[in-house]
């Protein structure tokens, strides 16, 4: 890593020391033995970043913590994935019980997406885990069964998502429920639409796969049963959410408060839309309040007239190049039977930083 890039991240560690916490469990990721708590839970009021409310569903349901830590992994890595071009790229800050720092204090599009894609983490891994039979409270959806007006058979083990949806939905909103205060009561109101969201997702694109049975491959008898995609798919679809995300304002209707477009001239958002509450900041420079890391030290594309390359990236301040030198395998031949053999190359790459 760059320096001048660590250097960002531990201005914006000491500064996020003074704030509240974020979302907090998914510090679970970074705990080796979060599949291994004993079955009395007693390990649960350990577990870094889990208000008491969590602790309780931990220690009723210790055997589904392993699938939370899973899911928590898979939406850190998916955000990078989806991010990695990004002048906010989903950069994680070494402390215990954040992951993201002060990012997802800030009501914006990039605090919606993650808390979308951490609650559709869990309902993805906690759902794969009932179907491979991990989980022993849980395990294929036993409601799909018969035969189908398309005139397959439902068989084989359906995906359980209505339970992985129901778990990931009682874990991770928890946290919200019974906040007080307008400011606070809207972020809440933000957070919860936009884990419903990303829970929302999971279940639309569940797919259809099948399986034909018969003589010599024939199709005389098919099988089917409901798949989820891979979590890919599933980051993919919430980061375009993410692009089209709708700024919302908090409004009392009756005795309830609702976020309602802040453009009177806009359509209500459905419950499927990613919704934000501020405007994001560019993210050009370090910025400890908004949790900017700023770009200085990214990588950047030199040829690129998109966000990832260099007069984007680097906000005009401009870039310097490096000149490396690698080596890899090329030239390779197969040869019978049965191995392939390969030369070393050696070449010099350049690449481009922002100053």
């Amino acid at each position: 890593m760059d320096p001048f890039y660590k250097a960002g991240v531990f201005i914006l560690l000491l500064y996020f020391c003074k704030l509240s916490h974020g979302i907090r469990w998914l510090a679970l990721a970074r705990l080796s033995s979060v599949g291994s708590v004993d079955n009395t839970g007693s390990l649960c009021n350990g577990l870094y970043g889990l208000v008491n409310r969590q602790k309780k569903i931990c220690k009723k349901n210790v055997e589904m913590m392993g699938s939370v830590g899973q899911g928590a992994n898979m939406s850190i890595s998916e955000c990078q994935y989806q991010f990695q071009f990004r002048r906010w790229n989903c950069s994680t800050v070494p402390h215990p019980l954040s992951m993201f720092g002060n990012i997802v204090h800030q009501g914006n599009r990039e605090s919606a997406f993650v808390h979308a894609i951490s609650a559709a983490g869990v309902a993805h891994s906690v759902t794969r885990s009932c179907s491979t039979g991990r989980l022993d409270r849980c395990g294929c959806d036993r409601t799909i069964r018969g035969r189908s007006q398309k005139g397959f058979l439902w068989a084989g083990c359906s995906d359980n998502v209505a339970y992985g949806t129901a778990f990931s939905k009682a874990f991770v909103d928890v946290r919200e429920r019974g906040i007080k205060g307008a400011y606070s009561k809207g972020r809440s109101l933000m957070n919860l639409h936009n884990n419903e969201a990303g829970r929302k997702v999971v279940e639309k694109l569940m797919k259809t796969q099948c399986k034909c049975h018969g003589v010599s491959g024939s199709c005389e008898m098919k099988t089917c049963w409901k798949a989820m995609p891979p979590f890919r798919d599933i980051g993919q679809k919430i980061k375009e959410q993410f692009d089209g995300a709708t700024e919302v304002v908090q409004k009392r209707i009756g005795t309830r408060r609702r976020l309602v477009p802040k453009n009177s001239q806009f359509k209500a958002h459905t419950n499927t839309d990613l919704v934000y509450l501020v405007a994001s900041p560019d993210y050009c420079e370090l910025d400890p309040k908004t949790g900017s890391l700023g770009t200085s030290g990214r990588q950047c594309n030199k040829n690129s007239k998109a966000i990832d390359g260099c007069e984007l990236m680097c906000c005009g301040r401009g870039y310097q190049s490096r000149k490396k030198v690698i080596r890899e395998r090329c030239h390779c031949k197969f040869h019978w039977c049965c191995s392939v053999k390969c030369k070393e190359c050696v070449k010099e790459i350049e690449e481009h930083f922002c100053l």
